[in-house]
């Protein structure tokens, strides 16, 4: 990826194509995309990176492990292995604020370069710090700014096949360095799929999603990745630890479920054996629309809990609607007809042309053979109907958010050439909670946002369902008025607070690293936290591996919560109403057009 943002140079986000976006941002963050001035590409040279502290008798023993051209101590390298892809991150490489940089990146060909990678890293009490796909947003591959050791950054870029496939069992062997794409390939070569599609898909991998508890887009039917990944290797000092693929025991507490989530501090992961699925004969997605959020919330749950199986289920309230629709490319002739006119008249009639702006959309996937998706399309169009909402959409829009759905990332890139904040923070809750959840996440981020003298945006999905709750996903935004990472620390810790404070957990699906570990003692309770500090003191007693993350740090235990001294004059609200959906020539308001 670039070293500066997300994914690979020549893609971005454009807003020319989508006449209702630069609109629809002036109304949500009060930025003119038509007259502000487009940061360009930062300069690498201008960049202050710390000289490497890696002893030559280090570089020798590595170099004697892996070859001179996969051991390096170029800055640009140390440089996109420093960060992840978190707002705070981009925000720390574009203003050259990078306090700490890895001294040594090295590739590992296999397993056992890997182990003596290890082996010599902590003879020479160096801290190894994992490295996959480098799309990580919540500070898990990050230096600890005041270490004095050797950073290693163990790149397992090249451990990235499927190494075998048991057809009887629907196992598959995986490298932990293989990337979504890579593996996916490589599975569907063979008839199968992983299931697995998080947000970061493209750029990210299965051992990546195991050491951050990743969920996808699937996990509705496929489960989240701690549901997929069936065994593990992984690379201790000394030894690897083996995890054998079985569907189930009762060996004692889960060790397989420690490595799940441990970003790294007890080893390097160099194997995953996950479940995998026959790729279904037929695949479609649906969209439908709801009067509003509690009805669409109400289906969903009814859904969950019913015989139903569909193997995507999310629902966007209004402002995200709003937000979807201003995305969308112009459409011509028919299809803009209907979309513009026909569609918002039905609606109006419906449910009243003066509450277009509380309609949520909603995608649901149906898949499998074509029988089983036409029952359980059936299933679920009768709980929609029954909840009032709409299902003569189709899947037209359904096709569109499939092909763009690994897109979203680059407009956190596009929205910092702006001058603005673009990010997201996630959580889970009980059915009974969610709503109450989504209500105060909302009030918290406007509290923010006139504490910092902004006017701010958030919206939300619901994207994964469980029968006892589902995850709820955030995105907020704002346009920095002075200090870009202490106004985006005050909306960030708000919402992080108002989930915990409302009985929700503090990360659905990205991990704690270090964005998250302010809150780990409310999520876990303080007995918790000693029995995790426990097991990485106990495992790693020198702290050689990815010190720092998941446990709160002495600097980082207290969220800032504290007002600025000087208070800016309140913003807009975050409650305002979005734009209707209606049709898509108007030209006053935002998001009219009922696009996709």
């Amino acid at each position: 990826m670039k070293w500066w943002g997300w994914g690979v140079d020549g893609v971005g986000f454009h807003h020319e194509d989508k006449p209702g976006f630069a609109p629809f941002v002036k109304f949500a963050v009060g930025l003119d995309l038509l007259t502000a001035e487009r940061a360009g590409e930062p300069a690498f040279d201008k960049l202050k990176v710390g000289k490497s502290n890696a002893t030559a008798a280090l570089l020798k023993t590595l170099t004697g492990i892996v070859g001179a051209d996969n051991v390096s101590t170029d800055d640009m390298l140390r440089v996109i292995h420093t960060y992840g892809k978190s707002l705070r991150d981009l925000v720390r490489i574009r203003g050259n604020m990078i306090e700490r940089v890895p001294d040594i990146v090295v590739y590992p060909a296999d397993e056992a370069e890997t182990q003596k990678i290890v082996d010599a890293a902590v003879a020479a009490n160096a801290v190894i710090i994992p490295f996959g796909g480098g799309s990580n947003i919540g500070g898990s591959l990050e230096p600890a700014p005041e270490e004095k050791r050797t950073i290693i950054s163990l790149d397992l870029g090249r451990l990235r096949e499927v190494l075998d496939i048991d057809a009887e069992s629907g196992l598959a062997r995986i490298q932990a360095g293989a990337q979504g794409p890579d593996l996916e390939k490589q599975l569907n070569d063979r008839g199968w799929t992983i299931g697995h599609f998080p947000d970061s898909f493209t750029h990210s991998t299965v051992g990546g999603w195991v050491a951050t508890r990743s969920s996808g887009m699937q996990s509705d039917k496929y489960g989240d990745i701690a549901d997929i990944a069936r065994g593990m290797r992984v690379v201790r000092p000394g030894g690897t630890l083996v995890l054998r693929p079985l569907p189930s025991t009762s060996s004692g507490p889960s060790v397989r479920e420690m490595i799940l989530g441990s970003e790294g501090r007890l080893g390097v992961i160099t194997e995953v054996t996950v479940q995998v699925h026959r790729i279904p004969e037929k695949r479609d997605v649906y969209a439908y629309f709801f009067p509003n959020w509690e009805a669409g919330i109400k289906t969903m749950q009814q859904i969950s809990e019913s015989d139903a199986a569909p193997s995507i289920t999310r629902i966007s309230d209004a402002r995200e609607t709003a937000f979807t629709l201003a995305t969308s490319k112009d459409r011509k002739g028919l299809d803009k007809f209907m979309a513009g006119k026909v569609l918002p008249w039905i609606m109006g009639r419906k449910w009243g042309k003066d509450k277009l702006d509380q309609i949520c959309i909603s995608f649901i996937a149906y898949e499998g053979s074509p029988e089983h998706a036409k029952r359980q399309r059936k299933l679920v169009e009768k709980m929609i109907r029954a909840n009032g909402g709409l299902t003569i959409i189709g899947t037209g829009p359904g096709i569109l958010y499939d092909q763009k759905k690994f897109d979203t990332p680059y407009l956190r890139d596009f929205l910092l050439d702006m001058g603005a904040a673009g990010d997201v923070s996630e959580t889970a809750a009980p059915w009974s909670k969610l709503n109450q959840v989504h209500d105060a996440v909302y009030a918290a981020a406007q509290k923010a946002y006139d504490q910092v003298g902004v006017q701010g945006w958030i919206m939300s999905h619901m994207s994964h369902s469980y029968h006892s709750g589902a995850c709820l996903y955030f995105t907020f935004a704002f346009v920095f008025d002075k200090d870009p990472i202490a106004e985006y620390n005050i909306v960030k810790n708000a919402i992080q607070q108002s989930f915990v404070d409302n009985d929700a957990t503090i990360s659905h699906h990205h991990g704690v690293g270090t964005e998250h570990s302010a809150w780990l003692e409310e999520d876990i309770s303080a007995e918790g936290v000693k029995i995790m500090t426990g097991l990485f003191d106990a495992n790693d007693a020198a702290h050689n591996f990815n010190p720092g993350k998941i446990l709160p740090s002495a600097k980082k235990a207290t969220p800032a919560r504290k007002s600025p001294a000087t208070k800016a004059p309140a913003a807009k609200s975050a409650t305002a109403k979005a734009p209707a959906a209606k049709a898509s020539t108007a030209k006053k308001a935002p998001a009219k057009a009922a696009k996709k």
